[in-house]
């Protein structure tokens, strides 16, 4: 019996980023369905976030995802530009957010089309593998999608003629998120059980595998 697994993502989190490899391995080996569901970054859904953290929270981050990164072997640069348009001397966050409403909206429509998990993967690995400066220019993003076989030309005229039908499934998966018992990213939830982060994609096997889940 295959088995299902939600992944709530953000294009913002490097964490998020850093634990793509970890969940494509999985759906490699066992037999499981990732429904991969993309939500904002705590920058848009908590208004202030950042400045009511500890100051060395947003440090903290940047050291151990880059020490993460090396120690797994996985490529990785923060974006350049950052999703997010933020004054990081203020930690003011924009009013207009052109980057991450774009990445989540187009990750929205994957998810409809159930093919959210090889979308994202493409698409992440341009603004984090440090092969690519000024990701959301030129064709970068176009030809990572067509890779991952869709049509990013197409995408956009759809998300643009209706951008409402894609936050509302953006917002449903923000509702199911906190449901969750979690608020981060990435957290996987199977059988409405929280798994938050990427180092606990072990124990998430493990609980699976009490359910029946098998290698392929």
């Amino acid at each position: 019996m295959t088995l299902a697994v939600d992944l709530f993502f953000s294009f913002r989190s490097p964490y998020s980023y850093l634990a793509l490899p970890k969940t494509q391995k999985l759906v490699e080996d066992y037999d499981l369905t990732v429904n991969l569901r993309p939500v904002y970054p705590l920058a848009v859904r908590v208004p202030g976030f950042f400045k009511k953290a500890n100051p060395q929270f947003a440090r903290y981050v940047v050291r151990d995802s880059i020490r993460v990164a090396e120690y797994e072997g996985i490529p990785f640069r923060f974006p350049r530009p950052d999703p997010i348009v933020q004054d990081m001397t203020t930690l003011e966050v924009a009013a207009e957010q052109p980057y991450i409403h774009r990445l989540t909206r187009l990750g929205a429509m994957a998810q409809l089309e159930g093919r959210s998990l090889a979308f994202t993967c493409a698409i992440a690995r341009v603004l984090w593998d440090g092969s690519v400066a000024g990701w959301n220019e030129g064709d970068h993003l176009a030809r990572a999608a067509e890779k991952a076989g869709f049509d990013l030309a197409a995408m956009d005229a759809a998300i643009t003629a209706d951008p409402d039908r894609y936050e509302q499934v953006i917002a449903e998966n923000e509702t199911d998120h906190a449901a969750s018992g979690h608020w981060g990213v990435p957290t996987f939830v199977f059988e409405n059980e929280p798994f938050f982060g990427q180092d606990r994609v072990d124990l998430l096997v493990w609980r699976m595998q009490s359910k029946g889940l098998t290698r392929r």
